[in-house]
């Protein structure tokens, strides 16, 4: 049997990147897809290739810094296929290079807005669902820059950081009602958002990692992949690192 066989899986930034991959990994494992991502996203390519592979998807629009879309996501895959299985809170944006000192308060609200709040906004209406129906999964994308500091880069690793604040806190608290959290962590990684990344920049990356690459977003999708199944039934709280050897 499929590992997330019959399991409606709702992935937020999930029609590019790491989202899609996981998107598709989780559609080669026998999982509904609910691909939700910003409203005007050209989402028909993703969903032709979830399609290809024998799943069940949908797209839902969607902007996590939005809390009534952020609603409206979650009650409209519910309206659809009547239940939420696995949450995988993967959309964000990335930083923008700055000092403490002379951040800019919009790109701070900005940032904190999305991969802070947005991830709040998606697990509290995750887990009222959860509730409802006895359990679910969550899989929260966090980064290396949630458990280091990353130079220059603040809001993003304040953002990173509360983010496995937050994951930690749902596994205290509802673990009792057979729902897990965990959280990605992954030094920089090969998708488009990165390919706009100066040369210079990314060969820096590059370099700052003992196996000489970026991570790739279908290694990132293993990821996500092990923990949103019954692999990882006792892992809740917890993190998996994904760095090529940076923290060693």
């Amino acid at each position: 049997m499929r590992r997330l066989e019959n399991k409606i899986v709702f992935i937020t930034g999930g029609n590019s990147g790491i989202g899609k991959a996981a998107s598709l990994e989780a559609a080669r494992e026998g999982a509904t897809i609910v691909v939700a991502d910003l409203p005007k996203s050209n989402y028909e390519q993703t969903m032709n290739e979830i399609a290809a592979l024998g799943a069940k998807c949908l797209f839902v629009p969607i902007d996590v810094s939005d809390v009534n879309s952020v609603k409206q996501a979650i009650n409209s895959t519910v309206e659809k296929f009547g239940r939420l299985d696995v949450a995988f809170n993967n959309a964000g944006i990335g930083g923008v290079h700055s000092g403490i000192h002379d951040m800019d308060e919009e790109i701070w609200d900005r940032l904190i807005a999305v991969n802070l709040t947005g991830q709040f906004y998606c697990v509290k209406y995750e887990l009222q669902q959860f509730l409802k129906q006895g359990g679910g999964v969550i899989v929260n994308m966090s980064s290396l820059g949630g458990i280091k500091a990353e130079r220059g880069l603040v809001p993003y690793t304040v953002a990173k950081h509360g983010v496995m604040g937050l994951t930690q806190n749902i596994a205290v608290q509802y673990a009792a009602q057979n729902i897990r959290a965990n959280a990605i962590c992954p030094y920089f990684v090969d998708t488009p958002l990165l390919k706009a990344a100066p040369p210079e920049l990314r060969q820096a990356w590059i370099d700052g990692t003992p196996s000489k690459r970026l991570a790739r977003p279908e290694e990132v999708a293993k990821a996500f992949l092990f923990f949103a199944s019954d692999d990882s039934s006792y892992c809740n709280g917890t993190q998996l690192i994904l760095d090529g050897g940076v923290m060693a």
